[in-house]
């Protein structure tokens, strides 16, 4: 006998449990771009290659830092300094060495984030990769997702009690089953087109500013919840 105010697992015949899923698809707007920036250097002396490691780098971080505010934040990530030793002769000998080291930057203003992608892009001995696109942690698209798939359970459960002649008596569980974290939809061919946006020419010394199309985001959230009926006639 089930104590009077208590619940069982799976419910009893004048207490039965219904247990749904509702889910959430939302696309959204991207909020922020992140670049990855790696600046390399090579040479014969270790010394002389850090040095020129550091004279690179210097010249990307002002160059991301020259865009003030829309850029949110900089890091610096895996920095490396490797020798290259010669395959020919006697013993090892250094041959050259190599240096790498690597920066993130984040912008929330996509038409300085093209300025600069493009700047980076011409500096030499200098890779860029991105734009990868994101929401801010606070972005409303995540509560709105989730909000959905609470209101999708919700509509799920109704329906079922509905079609059993009965209605839900109370909530005893809502449990989130999935991340809303976003992902970007597959591109649509290629995101990166010399194409100057609108406004002064570039001069002949600069190139035009990449075209960059911001790519729409996917959010997926679900939750699972289980609900008490009124018992049903059946």
């Amino acid at each position: 006998m089930t104590p009077a105010g208590a619940t069982t697992p799976h419910g009893t015949p004048d207490e039965p449990h219904l247990t749904v899923r509702g889910e959430a698809h939302l696309d959204a707007d991207p909020e922020i771009a992140r670049i990855g920036i790696t600046v390399t250097a090579r040479g014969k002396d270790r010394r002389e290659t850090l040095a020129d490691l550091t004279r690179r780098n210097t010249r990307a971080l002002d160059l991301v830092k020259s865009h003030g505010d829309s850029v949110e934040h900089v890091e610096t990530g895996h920095l490396s300094i490797s020798p290259e030793l010669g395959r020919h002769g006697r013993g090892e000998r250094v041959r050259t060495h190599h240096g790498h080291l690597h920066i993130t930057a984040t912008l929330g203003d996509f038409t300085a984030l093209a300025d600069l992608t493009t700047a980076l892009a011409d500096l030499d001995l200098t890779r860029v990769d991105g734009p990868t696109w994101d929401l801010r942690p606070d972005s409303p698209a995540h509560a709105t997702a989730r909000r959905q798939a609470v209101h999708d359970a919700l509509r799920r459960a109704r329906e079922y009690a509905d079609a059993l002649g009965t209605t839900l008596t109370a909530l005893l569980e809502l449990a989130d089953t999935a991340a809303d974290d976003p992902h970007p939809h597959p591109p649509q061919g290629a995101r990166f087109a010399a194409a100057p946006f609108a406004g002064a020419a570039p001069t002949d010394d600069e190139p035009a500013p990449l075209d960059l199309q911001p790519r729409r985001l996917h959010l997926h959230a679900a939750v699972s919840a289980r609900f008490t009926l009124a018992p049903p006639r059946l």
